[in-house]
Order: structure tokens, then sequence, then C-alpha cells
């Protein structure tokens, strides 16, 4: 696959959806090949700011040649704080779409989990648009600020978790599962490490497909740098160690492939 190539995106609108968390729609030729589970990386107009900010594509429009990411600010003085003080016509220099995605055709025709948890949840929302299966969307959250909730009620059976239990199962995602009695054929998953070790041991211990999307701080997002690798079973290629580089060979990946 040609590398990809750095290009003006257009801001068509942007909205905050929940405390830190906004949502920013974007005109971009990445659009025309994204698929659910890629990302993108956004540079940021500040001239000291030189590394990209990886962000997972939560919903793609072909049609219109825009994508939307759902991003939550890291701090004061940032890159997605600066992003999100862009407006409408504003212009943002991307590279994209980056990664490999959710198998789609793996889940056709199964029973599937779709599992997000915090900002792993918006990349959850276009798998749950594209996937033609029976889908349960198992989604969690630290409070009742449920952000994405309709759009994901439109899109398959919806369970909530919420830390508090202030909303649905008070817990996490694995306890919606048990208090609800639900099963599958196959998984799909991004969120915190912690999520995706509790999702991988399950899925394993029932022998389930189970497909997990890390999420780690990546510099460079082209497989160059090896700042986002992560401990694998087989060697890879490039570095002829037990890592994968999670920016250029995930961030999805076969949970029975990497160890968490």
């Amino acid at each position: 696959m040609a590398e990809k190539s750095k290009e003006t995106a257009v801001v068509v609108s942007q909205e905050q959806v929940s405390e830190g968390i906004f949502s920013m729609w974007l005109q971009t030729n990445a659009a025309a090949e994204a698929k659910p589970g890629q990302f993108i990386s956004m540079y940021t107009n500040d001239g000291s700011k030189l590394l990209p900010r990886p962000i997972s594509i939560c919903e793609i429009d072909k049609a219109n040649g825009r994508l939307r990411v759902v991003y939550r600010v890291t701090g004061e003085n940032t890159g997605t704080e600066q992003f999100s003080k862009m407006q409408a016509g504003d212009t943002i220099p991307v590279i994209g779409p980056l990664g490999n995605g959710f198998p789609l055709e793996a889940g056709k025709s199964r029973k599937a989990f779709l599992m997000g948890g915090g900002i792993g949840v918006p990349p959850i929302l276009e798998l749950a648009k594209q996937l033609e299966c029976e889908k349960q969307i198992i989604v969690g959250y630290r409070n009742e600020d449920t952000f994405l909730r309709g759009e994901f009620e439109r899109n398959g059976k919806v369970y909530i978790s919420t830390e508090d239990g202030s909303i649905g199962t008070k817990g996490n995602v694995m306890d919606v599962l048990r208090e609800n009695g639900l099963e599958a054929d196959i998984i799909y998953a991004c969120g915190p490490t912690p999520m995706l070790r509790a999702v991988k041991a399950y899925a394993e211990e029932r022998g389930i497909e189970c497909y997990i999307s890390l999420e780690e701080r990546m510099a460079c997002g082209i497989g160059a740098c090896l700042a986002c690798v992560c401990r694998t079973k087989e060697k890879d290629s490039h570095s002829n160690v037990h890592n994968k580089r999670i920016c250029k060979d995930g961030p999805v990946f076969l949970s029975t492939e990497v160890e968490l």
C-alpha cells in the first residue's frame, strides 16, 4: 500500500458533545478509502508542535467526502485543545486513513458484541452502521453523560454501563454481559487497556473470535518510530522482536495475536 501524503482538510462543523469531548466533521480526501476502526493523523497549525495527533474515525460520509472525529481534549496548550477551538471553514493538515480497521466480513451474519469504553466509544459507531449482523452494542461511561448514545440506538440494541451507576448497569462493560446474560459469536472492542484485557480473557476462555482496537499514544503514526509497540506472540518482520506497531500493524488486532 502506498504511503499516504499530507493534505489540507477543511472543518465543516464542530460541537462539544460532552465535558471535554468534541465532535468535528472534516472535508477530506481520506473519506474515500476510510473504514471503521481506522484513524487519521491531525496536525496543529502551531509550528512548535511537530508531531500529529492520531484520532480515531467516528463516522464516514463517502458520498460527501467527509469524516467525523470525536476526541477528548487532553489538557491546556495541547494539540487537542487547539483543535477544539477550530470553527467551520478553518483548515487543518491531516494524513489518512491510517492503520487497519475492523474486519466486517468476519462478523457478517453472526451475533456480535460491539464494545466501547470511554474515548474508545466513538470508533464503534461507524462499525455499528456498517456491520451486517445481529448487533449488541455495549458502551461504558463514567457517569450519565452518555455521549453518542442516541446515535448508537439507531443502529442496534444498546446496553449502557456507568461507573457511578447513574444509567444502566453499575460497573463496566463486562458487568453488562453478566447482568443481562448476553452471548455472542464474535466480539469487536475498543477502549482502555484494562477493559480490553478483560474482553480478551472473556473471549479466549469461551473460544470466541475477538478483535480489539488498541488505543495508545502514537508519535509518527506511520510505523517508523516504534513508539507505539505492543507485545505479540509472533516476531515483527520490521524489528525482529515480539512487538507489533499499533499505528501500522493495528490498531485492530485479533485478540490472540497480542499480549496485554
